[in-house]
């Protein structure tokens, strides 16, 4: 099935993603996950409810329970999974997918990620061939109230915000239900009341359109940064003082002020193929080790638990906590985030200035090509590069990775989009130029 992709169930509403298949989704999943209890949650999207009542069905068909959490964010799920210890969960959500999308976030007992390799082919097959028998002792849907225990939770990541003016942008999405709860009225806000349309833009940080708002808010309020959700609430993203995007990558080495230096911890860090070499640069300052792993959910949360990592993060705006249950959270990533700027602010400090210490590199940017044989693209890529000189590294579970002494590469498959994508970064502009150029020439012989 087309709505079937590495990390979670995502596409089209009532295109690639059909409410009978919603509904045999729910049947053949109680099996999977071993359980006969399942936590289940929705964000704002006009299919959602829909696609609750057809999941829900399902289970209750199988025999199994559903524990109706309502709308909230994809955070929560997770972390209510490991706090009250359910055999699996669900989240309906297309994330930063335009409204006409949705999907399913599916994890395991441990809130461990079930990803097409652990879990969503089984299930995949079962929907496709496998016939439905209802069973006689339905199971039931009961309604449970997760929010309070859980901003309780937050709140312990709360400091008060003295030294800071500053701006947030919810994307009408699901952090709107909690980020006042939270931060009360320290903030400017925008696109803060939850709606399926997503009229402010459309609720993906990442792309710089939508980031627009948020960046003229900083200048127009002079905020010293803003604050940018996607659409449950599961990323966030920086705009320093200047109205410039903070790339989501450097903020993984920001962050170790917070757990090396105010908490005093010791232990790995995760980063995905695609992040700076500024990161683990900067965070050698701390004496640890940064873990270099493949991007998304289902490989980073799974990579974290097994190297029993204090934080990690991606290029995405995906940051992951041992404390959080090694998921991702989007408002506890602002929290950490706020605490450090709050504290650097008073000793004189912009975000741009911490940017700019932390990474001297010139990147650029993801940049994506859209080519039918991808294979053959990146191999003629990496081959061109190998054959005037070998890495110094070489990392080959993503795409490929090539780490020189001046610059370096990751050219990747998408895992949801029909891309291939690149991303490079050296020591200078010029530099940086030329390599991007080179594989643009590579990959146009292959459109």
């Amino acid at each position: 099935m087309k709505a079937f992709k590495a990390y979670d169930i995502r596409g089209v509403w009532n295109k690639d993603l059909l409410e009978e298949d919603v509904y045999r989704i729910g049947f053949f999943l109680p099996n999977l996950l071993k359980t006969q209890k399942i936590l289940v949650g929705r964000d704002i999207r006009h299919s959602s409810n829909t696609i609750f009542n057809a999941l829900c069905r399902g289970i209750n068909d199988a025999g199994a329970d559903v524990d109706d959490a309502g709308l909230t964010t994809t955070p929560l799920i997770y972390w209510a999974t490991g706090k009250y210890e359910y055999g699996g969960s669900v989240m309906i959500t297309a994330s930063h997918n335009p409204k006409d999308h949705n999907g399913l976030k599916i994890s395991g007992a441990g809130v461990v990620p079930v990803g097409y390799d652990t879990g969503l082919s089984k299930l995949e097959y079962h929907v496709e061939n496998t016939d439905i028998k209802p069973v006689k002792d339905k199971g039931k849907i009961n309604i449970v109230n997760i929010s309070d225990d859980y901003i309780l939770f937050l709140k312990k990541y709360v400091v008060e915000y003295d030294n800071i003016r500053f701006g947030v942008d919810c994307s009408n999405g699901m952090a709107s239900l909690f980020i006042k709860q939270l931060i009360g009225n320290h903030a400017y806000y925008i696109n803060d009341i939850a709606d399926g349309n997503f009229p402010g833009h459309e609720p993906n940080p990442l792309e710089s359109e939508n980031q627009e708002q948020i960046k003229q808010l900083v200048i127009n309020r002079q905020c010293d940064f803003g604050v940018i959700f996607d659409g449950d609430a599961d990323r966030v993203m920086f705009i320093d003082e200047n109205g410039r995007f903070v790339s989501p990558d450097l903020i993984i080495a920001l962050m170790g002020h917070y757990f090396f230096e105010y908490r005093g911890q010791e232990g790995l860090v995760l980063q995905d193929i695609r992040s700076s070499r500024a990161v683990s640069n900067y965070l050698a300052q701390f004496g640890t080790t940064v873990e270099t792993w493949r991007v998304g959910r289902a490989y980073g949360a799974a990579k974290l638990r097994e190297i029993n990592g204090i934080f990690g993060g991606e290029l995405a705006g995906h940051y992951y906590f041992r404390d959080f249950y090694f998921s991702d959270s989007g408002l506890l990533a602002a929290l950490i985030v706020l605490d450090l700027l709050n504290t650097f602010k008073a000793s004189g400090f912009t975000l741009s200035q911490l940017i700019h210490t932390i990474s001297p590199f010139f990147n650029s940017g993801e940049i994506n090509f859209k080519v039918e044989h991808k294979k053959e693209a990146m191999d003629a890529v990496v081959a061109h590069f190998t054959s005037k000189k070998e890495p110094e590294r070489f990392l080959d579970f993503d795409g490929y990775r090539l780490d020189y002494e001046d610059f370096w590469f990751n050219i990747r498959p998408s895992n949801t989009e029909p891309y291939l994508r690149f991303i490079a970064e050296a020591k200078d502009q010029q530099h940086l130029d030329d390599i991007t150029q080179q594989v643009k020439q590579i990959i146009s012989t292959f459109d």
